[in-house]
């Protein structure tokens, strides 16, 4: 009398839970890449945030006063809130513009962005 040949019961089962277990792993990286992209789209719309408060600053005046300033901006779907620190330089002619950029009400920034902005630079 011959056996029938096949895999059984036991068999399937540990390959079912070796194939589950592999797709837990496989959902599990999916998912932190999801998250590593997310956290660069956000970085990447907070620096052009910050560099359009740039240009503005130095569009609006070739030579920006000193003191701290905030304002909001719409970018990508989203909400951003910016604070703009001007600051005097050892050469007179010259500011220092500090950019820091926060997605809606965080308190950490999102970006910062350093420029400089003065008389011998304009055009």
């Amino acid at each position: 009398m011959t056996r029938a040949r096949g895999f059984t019961l036991i068999e399937v089962l540990i390959a079912l839970a070796v194939i589950a277990i592999a797709l837990l792993a496989l959902t599990r990286t999916a998912s932190i890449e999801v998250q590593a992209f997310d956290g660069l789209r956000e970085r990447t719309l907070a620096g052009w945030v910050a560099a359009n408060v740039l240009a503005d600053t130095r569009l609006a005046s070739n030579f920006p006063g000193t003191g701290r300033s905030d304002g909001r901006m719409q970018l990508g779907g989203r909400d951003w809130r910016w604070t703009r620190d001007v600051q005097a330089t050892p050469n007179t002619e010259i500011r220092r513009i500090d950019i820091s950029v926060f997605l809606g009400k965080a308190a950490a920034p999102s970006a910062t962005l350093t420029g400089f902005s003065g008389r011998a630079l304009a055009p």
